[in-house]
């Protein structure tokens, strides 16, 4: 059978910091191409729309598959599959991935037609199944497969992370994928899951708490088989486990292999286990994202982060102190004022690290979109991006995003602007000299990507597809049980 798999367009932060390969997407394209099909892939993040049309006709698919990992995503996603029917009746449309996981029923609403059926949670193992199952009644009795006739069981866990190493092959125009100053920059999977369950995030309870590893061989081999310079690590937090990160490392330096590093870990992680990211300093770890989210106790403990802001404070000392270039986020509440968003950037210019701002956003999946569905302002899918108000706000709407804006363009030039460049002048001019312009290109897009009109005319866009909000919260104690797509 002949499969396309599609990833959607980026979104708005990816327009200036990075892209990234679709690793999970190339990873279920391995587990369908040793089922026996004839697997292609399409990223909308280097390619558009033109691109996909002509696809379609060339390669003639018999079943197309769309990753929709991201809300924001989801009505392009949806206007693609109604529009592949219109052209292709007898194609097999579906659509799996992380947010669409846990809003199912109401895509496959949405989409009419337009897709046959809905993929929860990882795709690795039902993908095959599914393809095989395609025109059977039996389709919605799969284990986590959505269809309009019905659901089957909860979707299994892939029991081997070392099985269906991503399909880099398929992935064209590569050098297009970088984060910052990684120009280009390739991505890998040493462990899926979190065990924490911080109140805005999604992950946990996608992966209902569990962590699993794949074994050191394996990450290491993938690893080697990299061709660009710079691997980002897609871990939610990479190293919980200080002895899986000194065996994947000593594997790696058994093989010889040299690249740049950029990982995401927790500040207590951090703390706990600072000899393991020492050693991989040595390996070639050069950039760390940190993910602070406040800087005063009441908000951590909001956030159920589970560290205090005095813990935030000696992480950041230590990755000083390993020569660690560290990223961190800040969340901005939309209930935020002007004295706020001062506080915030006083405190940012005063250290060293880069610091980004995203909105508290209730994504479906979290405990606040229970928690916060009576007080939301948006059921626009391409709101929730982390980069749009869906609150009510403190500050008149326009407002909030000029000191949003504001907020994020002082910090952006502190690294990213032409005085930050100017330390950073020879990776620049090389990067260039070896035909990698995507960090270059990103420093004079921010304002034109990034502007208080943009993102206050957005919500007056029409709105063909609307959320469902989750009914309002239970008067019992809520119950994490309810939000898991894989059961613990």
């Amino acid at each position: 059978m002949r499969v396309l798999l599609v990833h959607p367009s980026p979104l708005m932060y990816s327009e200036i910091y990075l892209k990234l390969e679709p690793l999970g997407l190339e990873r279920v394209a391995t587990a369908v191409r040793a089922a026996g099909h004839d697997v292609r892939l399409l990223d909308l993040q280097i390619f558009g729309h033109d691109e996909y049309w002509r696809e379609l006709e060339r390669f003639a698919p018999e079943a197309v598959g769309f990753s929709l990992n991201y809300l924001a995503n989801v009505p392009e996603v949806i206007d693609l599959a109604r529009a592949t029917k219109q052209r292709r009746r007898d194609s097999f449309v579906f659509a799996g991935g992380h947010s669409v996981s846990f809003i199912a029923p109401e895509v496959l609403d949405h989409a009419a037609d337009g897709l046959d059926c809905i993929v929860r949670g990882e795709g690795e193992i039902i993908t095959p199944r599914l393809l095989e199952a395609r025109g059977d009644p039996k389709l919605s009795t799969l284990p986590g497969v959505v269809t309009r006739h019905g659901a089957g069981p909860a979707p299994t866990l892939l029991d081997d992370l070392d099985r269906f190493p991503p399909a880099r092959d398929l992935t064209r125009r590569r050098r297009r994928y970088f984060i910052g100053t990684l120009d280009p920059c390739a991505s890998a999977e040493f462990t899926r899951g979190c065990p924490w369950d911080c109140s805005f995030c999604s992950a946990w309870t996608f992966y209902g708490r569990s962590y699993r590893k794949a074994s050191a061989e394996a990450a290491a081999e993938d690893v080697a088989r990299i061709a660009e310079p710079h691997v980002f690590l897609v871990d939610d937090v990479a190293f919980i486990h200080p002895e899986h990160g000194f065996a994947i490392g000593r594997e790696l330096e058994r093989r010889g292999v040299r690249k740049e590093y950029y990982l995401e870990t927790r500040c207590d992680v951090l703390l706990r286990n600072r000899e393991v990211f020492e050693y991989w300093t040595r390996l070639g770890l050069r950039y760390m994202f940190l993910g602070v989210e406040a800087i005063d106790e009441e908000t951590l403990k909001a956030h159920r982060k589970r560290v205090t802001p005095n813990d935030n404070l000696k992480a950041l000392e230590v990755a000083r102190s390993l020569d660690i270039n560290v990223a961190i986020n800040i969340i901005a509440d939309p209930d935020w004022d002007e004295r706020r968003f001062a506080l915030v950037r006083e405190w940012a210019l005063t250290v060293p690290e880069i610091v980004h701002l995203t909105v508290n956003t209730p994504y479906p999946g979290t405990e606040s979109w229970v928690t916060e569905s009576r007080r939301l302002t948006s059921l626009d899918y391409r709101l929730y991006d982390v980069q749009h108000a869906v609150l009510p706000t403190r500050l008149p709407l326009h407002r909030f995003y000029e000191e949003l804006v504001r907020t994020q363009a002082v910090l952006n030039r502190k690294h990213l602007g032409w005085e930050g460049i100017r330390g950073a002048v020879g990776k620049a001019v090389s990067l260039a000299l070896h035909g990698q312009t995507n960090f270059l290109t990103s420093l004079w897009k921010f304002s034109r990507v990034y502007h208080p009109d943009r993102q206050h005319a957005d919500h007056e866009r029409p709105v063909t597809y609307a959320m469902r909000p989750p009914a309002p919260p239970p008067t019992t104690k809520f119950r994490a049980s309810q939000l898991y797509v894989h059961t613990p």
